[in-house]
């Protein structure tokens, strides 16, 4: 299957919101924080389609006198796992982290999500640290982060 990754504009704000809702049960990313993300200069929304439409996203965060970006989010829906959208989006926004002069990339996951922490461990993230409580239903999440290559 061929996919076509591009950067999210508005006009994908009801897809989004639909990947969202099957990609998690919680901790979901509203229709106003989509809309407020989509046009702020400190976030690029990363899309995956196929010709039945779009499948994932990853959200990758800015911050001002930093070189250190965020993956704020990454998800798939579940018809579309398994196709290795996974690692094409975390490419993705490893270019965007790379053409904002970013050095790394890190994310936080929930420590019961191993096909994530295996995805991010076999591309290179290293974990670093914890959060206790971190997610809405007080799961637990690991730091991970990789340094981003200079070339």
């Amino acid at each position: 299957m061929d996919f076509l990754y591009r950067i999210a504009d508005s006009a994908d704000l009801p897809a989004l919101l639909q990947v969202e809702n099957q990609a998690f049960t919680g901790d979901r990313l509203s229709q106003r924080s989509f809309r407020t993300l989509l046009q702020r200069q400190s976030a690029r929304v990363v899309v995956a389609e196929a010709a039945e439409g779009l499948l994932g996203y990853a959200l990758v965060l800015f911050r001002r006198n930093t070189h250190v970006a965020r993956l704020y989010s990454l998800a798939i829906t579940p018809g579309a796992r398994g196709l290795g959208l996974g690692a094409g989006l975390l490419e993705q926004a490893e270019r965007c982290a790379h053409d904002r002069a970013c050095r790394a990339l890190r994310l936080e996951v929930r420590i019961d999500n191993a096909p994530a922490i295996g995805l991010y461990e076999r591309r290179g993230y290293r974990r670093f640290g914890s959060h206790t409580g971190y997610y809405a239903d007080g799961a637990d999440a690991w730091r991970y982060e990789k340094a981003l290559s200079a070339s």
